[in-house]
């Protein structure tokens, strides 16, 4: 079993970076009709964020929940607010969002730092 040293950590946390994490929730319009198009059209825009490394990561939530989605932005809040306020779910009021600064460190990166000691 692998052991988290507070030296691990702490070399760990300067490794942070900076960015965006975007939460996305079902909007006053997503059960309107044509709302299935539009969360299309929001997908294909999602693949184009990420083709122009803004997105690293989109997850679409599937529960029963008011959550739509998560997305970790690679840059700041004011530029992802821009980008989410153009998006065409959010225009048509098929999503609302929220953004929040964060930090990250990548953990497949430590996982196979970790696994190569072995």
């Amino acid at each position: 079993m692998t052991v988290i040293t507070d030296e691990f950590m702490q070399q760990t946390l300067a490794t942070t970076k900076p960015c965006s994490v975007m939460v996305l929730k079902v909007g006053p319009n997503r059960q309107k009709p044509g709302a299935e198009a539009i969360v299309w059209e929001h997908g294909r825009r999602n693949f184009l964020l990420s083709t122009q490394n803004l997105l690293w990561l989109a997850c679409p939530i599937s529960d029963e929940s008011n959550l739509a989605g998560i997305g970790i932005f690679n840059t700041d809040v004011e530029e992802v607010k821009k980008v989410m306020d153009e998006d065409p779910g959010v225009k048509a009021g098929v999503f609302v969002y929220e953004v929040h600064s964060s930090v990250y460190f990548d953990g497949r990166t430590l996982a196979l730092k970790e696994a190569s000691k072995l």
